[in-house]
């Protein structure tokens, strides 16, 4: 009987997963890919909807063009995942399999910050996207607070590249605008201060505040004033919110993350159910959670699979390495990469910014919507 290997969510993560199995046991292997959206879309796509260089409909890439042999696709919202018996449950129906990946990302709580839904903007989502597009267009200038609500969260250079790509549009307007980027962490992407330090620098030569340990706990929509949680807080004229982060409800509710994101194995990110892997954002980060982690801990994961299903020996373990572009503004773009596994402790490094990376990200994207979706 072919296995039959169960993927959930179709982000970096899953459509890379599907991508490798696909390669590595054509014809010997039933995978199922499901999301509850009808396309994907790069999370740094949602700034070129931000700045109006791009629509919701220009970023999205539909998951009717993937041709994945062996690959099938389907849309379903997920009801119930029993992680014991490998079953999941769809509004459309039900699925067993031998061996299940959960990959269903980290969503977003608005409401855990009090005031924010009332007087804030985020940009995580397309629709924040738009709104805050729309915010941009008509602010005339004043105090800009970028804040980090809660820990963890996608993508730790965003909100200094939010910051970026700010002074750099407002200053095209001629507009006076102070922007202040708060947080739980100490340092600027704090994975190693080759990382932290120069960007720092650049913050500082753009005339940028960082305010490490401030996690701002409620809004004052009346007296337009950010409370921290550390005590006193920040006037703003436009805030600018990276909301909480959780597990999707389904996860929540089927036990596999009674800590609030699903433990996994450091080696080969499975989980403490027999034959179910954890990957992406939904897992306990030993990583940032940013897509490129997780397509890159897919292809391990991919390849613990395919070894248990040949009763091979296990691949190497999974090393927790990879890269992330910033956009600095004025057509340039930097790279952090880091690497969390390998050695005693992380190691990053920041390369650039310059404008030969912002052609390499570009490249980036392109080769990946061959890889998962052909000629797109």
């Amino acid at each position: 009987m072919t296995p039959h290997v169960l993927i959930l969510g179709a982000g970096f993560g899953g459509l890379e997963l599907a991508t490798r199995l696909s390669e590595s046991l054509p014809n010997r292997l039933r995978v199922t890919l499901i999301d509850r959206n009808d396309s994907f879309f790069f999370g740094f796509s949602k700034l070129d909807v931000l700045f109006g260089e791009r629509t919701p409909d220009d970023v999205r890439v539909p998951y009717a063009a993937l041709t994945t042999p062996g690959v099938d696709f389907r849309q379903e919202e997920i009801t119930a995942i029993d992680p014991e018996n490998r079953r999941v449950r769809t509004q459309d129906g039900s699925y067993q399999a031998d061996v299940l990946v959960v990959a269903l990302g980290a969503e977003y709580d608005s409401e855990a910050t009090p005031g924010f839904t009332e007087d804030g903007y985020e940009y995580y989502t397309l629709a924040g996207a738009e709104r805050l597009r729309d915010a941009l267009q008509a602010f005339q200038g004043g105090k800009i607070v970028i804040s980090v609500l809660g820990e963890p969260y996608k993508c730790p250079p965003a909100p200094f590249e939010a910051a970026f790509l700010l002074e750099d549009y407002f200053t095209g307007k001629g507009l006076q605008v102070s922007i202040t980027v708060t947080g739980y962490m100490g340092a600027p992407v704090p994975v190693a201060k080759e990382v932290s330090e120069p960007l720092q620098q650049h913050l500082t030569a753009r005339g940028i505040t960082f305010m490490g340990k401030r996690t701002v706990s409620r809004l004052n929509p009346e007296h337009k004033f950010a409370e921290f949680a550390e005590g006193e807080g920040l006037s703003y004229d436009l805030f600018i919110g990276i909301p909480v982060h959780r597990v999707p409800g389904v996860v929540a509710d089927s036990g596999l993350a009674p800590d609030g994101w699903i433990s996994v194995e450091k080696a080969n990110l499975a989980t403490r159910f027999p034959g179910v892997y954890a990957i992406g954002d939904v897992a306990a980060a030993y990583t940032a959670k940013a897509g490129m982690f997780a397509e890159r801990a897919a292809r391990f994961v991919a390849d613990d699979i395919v070894a248990k299903l040949r009763n091979a020996p296990s691949p190497p373990p999974y090393d927790g390495a990879g890269d992330c572009y910033v956009e600095f503004g004025r057509g340039e773009v930097a790279k952090v990469h880091a690497d969390f596994l390998s050695g005693p402790n992380p190691a990053g490094s920041l390369v650039g910014p310059s404008v030969e990376l912002a052609e390499e990200k570009a490249e980036f994207a392109l080769s990946r919507k061959k890889r998962w979706f052909g000629a797109v």
